[in-house]
């Protein structure tokens, strides 16, 4: 699980992300990633800005227990992975209708490989 620091909360953080990041998307997902200029503004100062996640899983993926399974196995890939991203980041992680029906280790391989084509090679 995320811990809260690292949790994206507000709305406009979620719209910052997906309008102003640059996209990757893959057969199971969407990954919006915002690297410049993305700090909190309710942070207090000096201290370097945390890489913040969010999830959305919609109605399309399945019934309440396959979306929270997503979301769940989302925030534990993610939590492995914010160390690789640059501070600050926001990143929001759509999942499409076909994630309900994927094991972990497709989600992982989805995940990874829009982190690489969005950091130009740099990731996992």
């Amino acid at each position: 699980m995320l811990s809260p620091e690292h949790r994206l909360r507000r709305r406009e953080d979620f719209a910052n992300a997906v309008r102003r990041g640059r996209r990757a998307g893959r057969p199971l997902l969407v990954v919006h990633l915002r690297t410049s200029g993305a700090t909190d503004p309710h942070e207090s100062g000096g201290i370097a800005p945390s890489t913040r996640a969010g999830f959305v899983v919609s109605k399309a993926v399945g019934g309440a227990v396959v979306r929270n399974r997503v979301k769940r196995r989302l925030r534990h890939l993610m939590r492995d992975r914010l160390s690789t991203l640059p501070a600050g980041s926001l990143v929001v992680v759509r999942a499409l209708p076909g994630a309900g029906d994927a094991g972990a280790e497709d989600l992982a391989r989805d995940l990874d490989a829009a982190f690489t084509r969005l950091l130009g090679g740099v990731a996992r």
